[in-house]
């Protein structure tokens, strides 16, 4: 079995000497994410940028998934996690603004799965911290664990919305506010009819769908339910 790569020198003992670093790779891969998804990188990809070949990458690293390892620390490293204040619910909500812009800012991220974190040293320094937002709360280590996860759970779902957003208007041409009057007429018939009053009546009244910042809303909304909800 493979040690993980964060246990691995990154100059081996033996063998020539290495032309790149691992941060030129994972720079090079995050390039490449962040223009074409993650469907755009690739090991030969990745090594072509470099002016090198595939079997040369397979010095540093063994597979695609040690690649996205990086690609993943690497971002983390763009940004130190928020400093304590002592409030806890503060101390979350910081962390989650800041988890939500960096996948916003690196929609590739969302494709990654939750449950397999990076164990890298941005990755670990952005989990103790996390974790340590709610040591003042007297919980037991599976309640801890459980609150950050519904946390960044949250976040999640709410950047994978809004990166469909961004999908579809980018597809499509529209933006929401667009959609949203392509739809009038349709609209106005389904209120004529009578049969969806509730459905009716968000669709008069409602003013988050046709705001500039409604994910900005929608998301401190969801956050402060949530902060609430695990802190009880």
């Amino acid at each position: 079995m493979t040690e993980p790569i964060w246990l691995r020198p990154e100059r081996g003992a033996r063998g020539p000497r290495p032309t790149h670093r691992r941060t030129d790779i994972a720079a090079t891969a995050v390039r490449l994410a962040d223009a074409e998804g993650l469907d755009g990188v690739s090991l030969r990809r990745v090594a072509a940028e470099l002016g090198t070949g595939p079997a040369t990458l397979y010095r540093y690293i063994t597979n695609k998934d040690e690649l996205f390892d990086l690609m993943v620390d690497a971002v983390l490293g763009e940004a130190q996690p928020p400093e304590p204040s002592g409030d806890w619910r503060a101390d979350v909500s910081a962390v989650a603004v800041a988890q939500r812009e960096l996948a916003l800012r690196h929609p590739w991220l969302a494709g990654l799965p939750a449950t397999r974190p990076s164990l890298g040293p941005n990755g670990l320094a952005w989990q103790e911290a996390t974790y340590a937002t709610l040591t003042g709360l007297g919980l037991s280590a599976d309640e801890t664990l459980l609150r950050v996860q519904t946390v960044l759970t949250f976040v999640r779902g709410q950047v994978i919305e809004e990166l469909a957003e961004r999908e579809a208007a980018r597809r499509s041409g529209q933006d929401l506010r667009g959609w949203l009057d392509t739809q009038s007429a349709y609209g106005e018939s389904i209120i004529g009819s009578g049969r969806y009053p509730q459905l009716s009546r968000i669709m008069l009244e409602a003013a988050t769908p046709h705001a500039d910042d409604r994910f900005d809303r929608l998301f401190q909304y969801g956050l402060e339910r949530v902060l609430t909800g695990i802190g009880g």
